[in-house]
């Protein structure tokens, strides 16, 4: 029991002094085989940084996609897979990494390194682990397993009545560098086209982001570009980029899930920013940041389609921003939340973005104005691990017609489990528009929320949407390529109010469901696959009374 040192739980002191002595007699050369820290005889980064040890050898281990020893995982196909797939290089996952040889442990900073590193589609599992602790200094291993990031396969979906498709080649991490690109063919309700998207996240110091796409579809086109060095990290002390965004397409206004109209539409946006920060202080971080953005929109009737009840007018604002934004390290490490049998981190911490805007009223119908964005967030852990996280917000921004509107919201979420496999999920959100055209109308239907009904069914300056879910989770894991889980759920919602609500803004709406949930955890293309029945309670007019959707998201 050496090697663990004399933990007690009296008090810190005793924590401090029983670490000290694992650093020191800890034989030299010690190796974590599999398994946690505790269980090889090693302590935990908590303990190594009480006691005030220091980073020696990093050694980076990226892993292929499957482990061919498991014989779980041993098939020959999966042999073909690994042969196929370039394993990420180990500068790729070293440059996301917070820490540093020489420097003190910092277990803050090892947890948001693997938050940090589990955000790329590329990584399947990460594991940072002390494994080998003498004199002082303990060697830390990133242990990383990749997914199959080249997609050559079609995606279908369904939602809301309205089919969405798309085909062709994206690699998320080519020859293992963490460079995306993609060539794609996509069809969905509202246009299709060609789309070609490049992006690299670790340009030049190894934190700046590049990214372009151009896209050639039936109605239109759109070109984007941005360079972006973000507040990567808690610490991260600066931030700046610049970025541009042209597109000419259709847009369209719905009535009861139907296209009622359609109008050109042409833009072009450009910002420049740079931000400052302090730093990490005592928990909190604050970030200030300062910058410029200008935009130009003209709307033009569409020859042969049915022009809309108010045509958005031309316009053109520049607008000097300051935004500040404040974090609390309140992270907290969940499982079987939105995911299915992988961690999540949670921000049950408060944190806050308000930025102030002066827009110039260039040209058009937009006339001088304060412009502002305020957003709160703040979470709550109450007894049993249940989570309840809030949000308030509020913009005032420049709307279709050109002229100032206001927006408004509030959003709560709870997460209420029952047991390791079982948990109640409920959510309640509604927010209003004030001074927005018919193009700026909120909206609801079978792709926001309401799955029993239409995509964009109801519209209007008033929104409320109301979702409960029992949710379920499994230990199935078949093949060792998907995670399985299941829901029931109900959805109760309403557009409605101003000139321009829709014809079916008169009453609630509400549906019922059942659903499948497959966590793909192997492919980069996607999270978790939506499978569900939903049957709406209040049909009218032609609405079907059994909607099935395909779909994939982020989480459950």
């Amino acid at each position: 029991m050496l090697c663990f040192g004399g933990m007690t739980s009296r008090a810190t002191i005793w924590h401090t002094i029983g670490t000290c002595a694992a650093i020191a007699l800890c034989p030299a050369g010690l190796r974590a085989a599999e398994g946690t820290p505790a269980e090889q005889g090693l302590p935990t980064f908590t303990q190594l940084e009480a006691a005030g040890a220091r980073v020696g050898e990093i050694r980076i281990a990226p892993r292929n996609i499957f482990n061919l020893d498991d014989p779980r995982e041993d098939y020959s196909l999966y042999w073909l897979a690994n042969r196929l797939h370039i394993t990420t290089r180990p500068g790729v996952v070293e440059r996301a990494l917070l820490f540093r040889s020489g420097e003190r442990v910092s277990a803050r900073l090892i947890e948001e390194s693997e938050r940090i590193l589990r955000s790329n589609r590329y990584l399947y599992d990460v594991r940072i682990q002390p494994v080998a602790v003498r004199d002082g200094v303990v060697d830390i291993e990133v242990a990383t397993r990749d997914t199959w990031t080249i997609d050559i396969a079609g995606k279908a979906s369904r939602s809301g009545g309205s089919n969405s498709t798309s085909f062709g080649v994206i690699e998320y991490n080519l020859l293992g560098t963490g460079v995306r690109v993609g060539l794609q063919r996509t069809s969905d309700a509202d246009r299709n086209g060609t789309q070609f998207d490049v992006a690299y996240d670790q340009a030049f110091d190894g934190r700046t982001q590049l990214a372009y796409d151009r896209g050639r579809f039936n109605d239109g086109s759109r070109q984007a570009a941005s360079i972006v060095r973000p507040f990567y990290a808690l610490d991260a002390r600066w931030a700046g980029g610049a970025g541009w965004t042209i597109f000419n397409r259709l847009d369209s206004i719905y009535d009861a899930g139907d296209v009622a109209s359609k109008y050109r539409h042409r833009a072009r946006a450009g910002e420049v920013f740079g931000g400052w920060s302090p730093g990490l202080i005592d928990g909190w971080t604050q970030r200030f940041t300062a910058g410029a953005t200008g935009e130009d929109d003209a709307y033009a009737q569409e020859p042969g389609a049915t022009p809309p009840l108010q045509l958005p007018g031309d316009h053109a604002f520049r607008t000097l921003y300051l935004r500040h934004e404040v974090i609390e390290d309140r992270y907290v490490r969940l499982v079987n939340r939105n995911l299915i049998g992988r961690p999540e981190f949670f921000l049950l911490g408060f944190s806050s973005l308000v930025q102030v805007a002066r827009e110039t009223g260039t040209s058009g119908t937009a006339e001088s104005a304060w412009l502002y964005s305020v957003a709160l967030n703040k979470g709550i852990e109450f007894a049993k691990n249940q989570d309840f996280l809030g949000t308030l917000s509020i913009e005032r921004r420049v709307a279709s017609t050109g002229a100032p509107m206001t927006q408004a919201g509030a959003a709560v979420r709870y997460y209420a489990p029952q047991s390791r496999h079982f948990l109640f999920y409920a959510a309640l959100s509604g927010d209003r528009i004030h001074g927005g055209g018919q193009a700026d109308q909120l909206l609801l239907g079978g792709d926001n929320g309401l799955r029993g009904y239409p995509l964009r069914y109801q519209s209007g300056e008033r929104r409320a949407l109301v979702t409960l879910e029992q949710r379920g989770y499994t230990d199935w894991y078949p093949f060792a390529l998907f995670r399985v889980g299941g829901v029931v759920f109900v959805d109760a919602g309403r557009a409605s109010g101003g000139t321009f609500a829709s014809s079916t803004a008169e009453r609630w709406l509400s549906d019922v469901g059942v659903g499948v949930r497959l966590a793909i955890d192997r492919a980069a293309r996607a999270n978790v696959l939506h499978l569900d029945l939903a049957m709406p309670l209040n049909r009218q007019g032609n609405i079907k009374g059994l909607q099935f959707l395909v779909k994939t998201q982020i989480g459950f």
